[in-house]
């Protein structure tokens, strides 16, 4: 008798553009996937008053059991051997050989080549028993194209230099931005998801000793069997990797920094970030990523799976910074479109938009949307064509979405800071002086900043979202009016270039309560 199946809702895959099929992998080639399951109980974080501990959550909202045992007979019945399984992260890894995969997931995967090399992709969508109905939420890693970029630019240097082009170190950016000096971030510890690179301690140390700073702990975190391998170009991810690190630990050097290294794809990053919020380790409080893509070019069972682990995130007290992208409103994608960058549309994480900083001395004296010039690039910011509008931005005034049919959705992004290359970040990558830009940096700027309110408060701040739309609020935040990212221009309050404005951080030190 044929097995009953049901086609898994959102797994449907589009052909990786600019690839061509070169060939199937071996059908003896061993492969694992990452099953995320549902959780036991529907999580409602207007419920939770408090954070929850991550041993309480993993016993309410972890995967059922049962749903494992379930998981366990299909894995069974195609051959395919069971890995790891994590309740709190609802995550059970499964192993096997390619033709068990196709068979198990009925799909055929491909070799295809393109401009990121050879990969493993599928088209279609996944189907599996009946037996497994509405159990499932994705099933990531049977398709290992590259998923993400890097959200940082580098200053190609050019002359001559535009008026008030210049660079900071990350403390100076700090003092700008008046961010607390009484704290250090003590007792937090900041996660940075990585997406390739990495990082040498002798760059660490001869760059906090140059801005005569102690120099914060930083540790790598495997996932997925990524590690941290400097690559030893400025020019490669180890630039990320670099400006991540730098710029927390430089303005909050009491802070532990743990790197957690995985594979760019949607398996890998999901695994990275659900690791991190769920680590009974290292316990992190924040996380920053400056990795993204266009929502369009996610699948819906990835985007409910990212933003299904911002929501723990969230329930857990963990502050989720992201950068919003670095190529203004189109976001690289040359459909004629406007396309908001995901995860930094996920209503669940804080988004950061790019300014271009003008300063004399210690005071601000332009700060405008950051939008190309010599160094090109521009914000990230929109609106989500994904998710909807949530209710900390319904008095935003957040406008529908440019493309037809104008959804009212998300509004990117929530925040802004520093980010054009040619007033950007001293950095040091691979032995060398650089300096870098783009979103990138705002993340941890943001992530950074964070940290220090956090020690200040004595308590996480956790889901910002809901606290910063308050009016309560507006005064910690400088507004960015003038400057486009493209299809969306600033203007007073909220916009879709820069969000609510960049920091004054000691006037948001007294955020705490949600609005109302």
């Amino acid at each position: 008798m044929a097995v009953q199946r049901f086609a898994l809702s959102g797994s449907h895959r589009q052909p990786p553009p600019d690839a061509n099929i070169v060939g199937a992998p071996s059908a003896t080639d061993t492969i694992e996937v990452t099953v995320v399951l549902r959780r036991r109980a529907a999580l409602d974080l207007r419920q939770e008053s408090s954070p929850i501990s991550r041993d309480e959550f993993a016993a309410r909202f972890g995967a059922d059991p049962k749903d494992v045992a379930a998981l366990e007979a299909f894995a069974e019945q195609y051959d395919l051997t069971i890995g790891s399984v994590d309740l709190a992260r609802r995550a059970v890894v499964l192993s096997g050989s390619v033709a068990s995969m196709n068979e198990a997931f009925g799909t055929q995967l491909k070799l295809y080549q393109g401009r990121h090399g050879t990969y493993r992709a599928r088209t279609g969508e996944l189907f599996l028993p009946a037996s497994l109905q509405n159990m499932v939420v994705a099933v990531l890693g049977l398709d290992n194209r590259p998923q993400a970029e890097t959200r940082c630019r580098r200053l190609w240097r050019v002359t001559p230099r535009a008026a008030g082009d210049t660079s900071y170190s990350p403390p100076a950016v700090a003092k700008l931005y008046n961010f607390p000096t009484d704290v250090t971030g003590a007792g937090q510890t900041v996660a940075i998801i990585e997406l390739g690179g990495g990082y040498a301690t002798a760059d660490l140390q001869a760059y906090f000793a140059g801005l005569g700073l102690k120099q914060p702990r930083v540790s790598a975190v495997s996932v997925d069997g990524a590690r941290n391998r400097p690559v030893g170009d400025p020019n490669s991810a180890d630039g990320e990797v670099l400006l991540d690190i730098e710029v927390v630990g430089a303005i909050a050097s009491g802070a532990q920094i743990a790197v957690y290294f995985a594979p760019n794809t949607d398996q890998g990053f999901l695994d990275a970030i659900t690791t991190a919020v769920h680590d009974r380790t290292r316990k992190p409080t924040i996380v920053s990523i400056s990795w993204g893509g266009a929502e369009s070019t996610w699948t819906s069972q990835s985007l409910q799976a990212y933003d299904q682990a911002f929501q723990d995130a969230a329930a857990l007290g963990v502050t989720v910074c992201c950068a919003s992208g670095d190529d203004g409103s189109a976001d690289a994608v040359s459909d004629g479109r406007a396309h908001a960058d995901f995860p930094a549309s996920s209503p669940h994480v804080l988004a950061c938009g790019g300014t271009r900083l003008e300063s004399s001395g210690a005071t601000i004296q332009h700060e405008v949307v950051w939008n190309g010039g010599a160094s090109g690039g521009a914000s990230g910011g929109g609106v989500s064509e994904v998710f909807a509008l949530p209710s900390y931005q319904q008095s935003a005034h957040v406008p529908a979405s440019v493309n037809a049919p104008h959804f009212q959705g998300r509004g990117v992004p929530d925040v802004s800071g520093n980010a054009d290359p040619a007033t950007g970040y001293d950095v040091r990558v691979d032995g060398h002086s650089a300096v870098y830009g783009g979103t990138s940096a705002v993340a941890p700027l943001w992530a950074a900043l964070v940290a220090l309110l956090n020690q200040k408060r004595g308590k996480p701040l956790g889901y910002l979202n809901p606290q910063i739309y308050g009016q309560s609020a507006a005064a910690g935040f400088r507004d960015i009016t003038s400057g486009t990212n493209g299809a969306y221009i600033a203007g007073p309050g909220w916009d879709a270039c820069t969000g609510l404005g960049s920091p004054n951080g000691v006037l948001l030190a007294t955020l705490g309560s949600p609005a109302t």
